[in-house]
């Protein structure tokens, strides 16, 4: 589980089919019950997809909130626009705290072990209520054969969510998952969905990197919880100490969020 780059796919139902059979979200309709999703905007380090655990809280990948020299990128340089289709969110904050898992160190070599703990957290500005964007919850690690769908915002369809409503889980064990479903630039940070019939998807995973038919995310509910307490008990950027280092992320030339294997 060595390679790692960022991808975005996001869809409705009824809304048009596009590439690798994503659906793009378009209308509003297409929307509902997707609100919680968002691009999370980096100033000019571009972008990544983010989505709302809490009415103050959006979960995304970690080397998403590092920038090029692997430095932390300030939370008042970044925004969350919940619900973004062509250029009209649902709502949108700052940010005010970020809390990085102390796991993940930003660097070249984004291994196995970093790809288990490539999560953040974000603490919003101000709380977008429930009745707007409803958060989805966590549920327990993912199985082997286990169909999931992603949500997400990608390079060349960054201006509206697009959904890959059925992927699969290839691989799981140790903390990590890996992922039949199509990420591109972007993708950084998707969620990850376990299909239940009858109940509303539940966050299984976080996208972390990959590439065409193939992606690697991790577990999340321990690593959550930790960046809760960190939250809770830490300064504006509750970071692990960043590596000045070339570590391989960027914007393509949508300005999306990546990570080279």
């Amino acid at each position: 589980m060595r390679a790692v780059i960022c991808a975005a796919l996001l869809c409705a139902v009824a809304a048009p089919v596009i590439a690798s059979g994503l659906i793009r979200l378009t209308d509003r309709e297409d929307l509902f019950g997707w609100e919680a999703v968002g691009r999370l905007e980096l100033s000019d380090h571009g972008y990544c997809t983010g989505t709302l655990i809490a009415p103050d809280l959006v979960l995304t990948a970690a080397h998403c909130v590092y920038d090029k020299t692997g430095a932390p990128i300030a939370p008042q340089d970044m925004t969350f626009r919940a619900g973004l289709r062509d250029g009209v969110f649902i709502s949108q904050s700052g940010v005010a705290q970020v809390a990085a898992h102390p796991g993940y160190a930003p660097g070249p070599d984004l291994n196995s072990d970093m790809v288990r703990h490539d999560a953040a957290l974000l603490k919003l500005s101000d709380a977008i209520p429930a009745a707007i964007a409803s958060p989805f919850v966590l549920t327990a690690g993912g199985r082997t054969g286990q169909r999931v769908s992603v949500v997400s915002y990608g390079q060349g369809r960054d201006a509206a969510l697009s959904w890959q409503r059925d992927c699969g889980v290839t691989a799981a064990g140790r903390g990590l998952m890996r992922f039949d479903c199509d990420v591109t630039f972007g993708s950084s940070g998707s969620p990850v969905f376990s299909r239940v019939h009858g109940q509303r998807a539940r966050i299984v995973s976080l996208i972390s990197s990959g590439g065409r038919d193939v992606a690697y995310g991790m577990e999340l509910p321990r690593l959550v919880d930790e960046m809760k307490r960190a939250l809770r008990a830490g300064p504006a950027v509750a970071t692990a100490s960043p590596r000045r280092v070339q570590v391989g992320q960027g914007g393509g030339a949508m300005g999306a969020k990546f990570a080279k294997p």
